[in-house]
């Protein structure tokens, strides 16, 4: 089978999907139409006598409006009638009606049955008829089926409507009741949805389309859009990535002894100032690694060589956080620790040669 074929086959099944669904949401807000006389009577639906359609009980004998033929209807009847189904009923009067007897086991043909059987049944052409049915078991014989068919003019079904849109609404439905009784059912004649059946499942399944094929072509655009700039920001991350290690090639070159002895000795002057340790970030680091008992009085930075002056409770206790601080090697008292003239301090010289910032990960052995 073609794809175009089985393509177009699912959007029709799409359309009559979302025309159920709309018809069952409407049908909860039906409206009734009735004619009596000059006027419409317009109510909410019941769900007793109005088997056809459903509504909640509080709806039951709700009418609306009672409008005069040719006239308006309130804004209120307009805006329900928006949301709801407007069914009109035909009187009696205006249906003919005819009478079958099938077996039992064929109700599941009986649409085709009655069908074949219009032409014969109906007063008027084939053409020219508008028919409903309702089935139900025979009284005396169990094995039959009685089936009512109603029969009504397609001019009396144009008039109708005619009426109906003069009052500014237009029908969705046309039944019928066989009898003025609260226990019959009516019989549905014409439904606006089965007339425009094929034309408007093909106007919605054209928008059905439409709007998928939309979503699809938004999808692959995203879809490459994303694709294009995960592999320009991966482009662009091994560009920085390259430029980040050759920058720490060259780094680590500059410290060689081959490249210092190969420099002027004003180039190695600032080679050596722009590697020597910061001052402050080695006062820093003597802050977190001296106890809260000891503070400093003097601190000199030369080159990798530190010097400071201070006082503290415990002079020898010093050297181990100041080695194990990761910053500093070689620690050791510079000068004899004196005490203080209090007695309770004592003051210390210490001295240490600053470490140089570990290697980059893909240096280290």
């Amino acid at each position: 089978m073609r794809i175009d074929l089985i393509v177009l086959r699912w959007l029709e099944v799409l359309a009559g999907l979302y025309f159920a669904c709309r018809e069952t949401w409407r049908v909860r807000r039906a409206l009734i139409i009735t004619r009596e006389g000059e006027h419409f009577v317009v109510r909410k639906a019941e769900p007793q006598r109005d088997a056809i359609v459903q509504a909640n009980a509080s709806d039951r004998n709700a009418v609306l409006a009672t409008v005069a033929m040719g006239h308006k209807v309130p804004a209120r009847v307009m805006r329900a009638a928006r949301d709801g189904l407007v069914i009109l009923e035909l009187p009696p009067g205006e249906v003919a009606v005819r009478r079958l007897n099938i077996p039992a086991p064929a109700r599941e043909f009986l649409p085709g049955i009655v069908r074949n059987q219009i032409e014969r049944l109906s007063p008027w052409h084939i053409d020219d008829v508008a028919y409903g049915f309702e089935a139900t078991p025979n009284a005396e014989d169990a094995a039959n089926l009685d089936v009512r068919v109603s029969l009504v003019s397609r001019r009396v079904i144009d008039a109708a409507r005619n009426d109906i849109a003069a009052t500014g609404l237009d029908a969705d439905r046309i039944v019928t009741r066989p009898q003025e009784s609260t226990s019959a059912k009516p019989v549905m004649l014409w439904s606006k949805l089965a007339e425009g059946t094929r034309e408007e499942t093909a106007r919605t399944g054209r928008r059905i389309g439409i709007g998928l094929a939309s979503i699809v072509v938004i999808s692959v655009a995203l879809s490459a859009w994303a694709v294009t700039s995960k592999q320009s920001i991966e482009a662009e991350s091994e560009v920085v990535e390259g430029r980040f290690k050759a920058l720490q090639r060259q780094m680590a070159e500059l410290r060689s002894p081959q490249a210092l002895a190969s420099l002027n000795p004003q180039q190695r002057i600032w080679h050596a100032k722009e590697g020597a340790p910061a001052a402050v970030l080695m006062l820093e680091a003597l802050s977190r690694a001296l106890p809260d008992a000891a503070y400093l009085t003097e601190f000199r930075l030369e080159n990798a060589m530190l010097r400071m002056t201070g006082v503290t409770k415990d002079a020898p206790s010093l050297i181990a956080p100041l080695e194990q601080s990761g910053q500093l090697a070689d620690v050791r008292f510079s000068a004899p620790t004196t005490r203080e003239s209090g007695g309770a301090s004592f003051r210390f010289h210490i001295e240490a040669r600053v470490q140089p910032p570990p290697a980059p990960a893909d240096k280290q052995p």
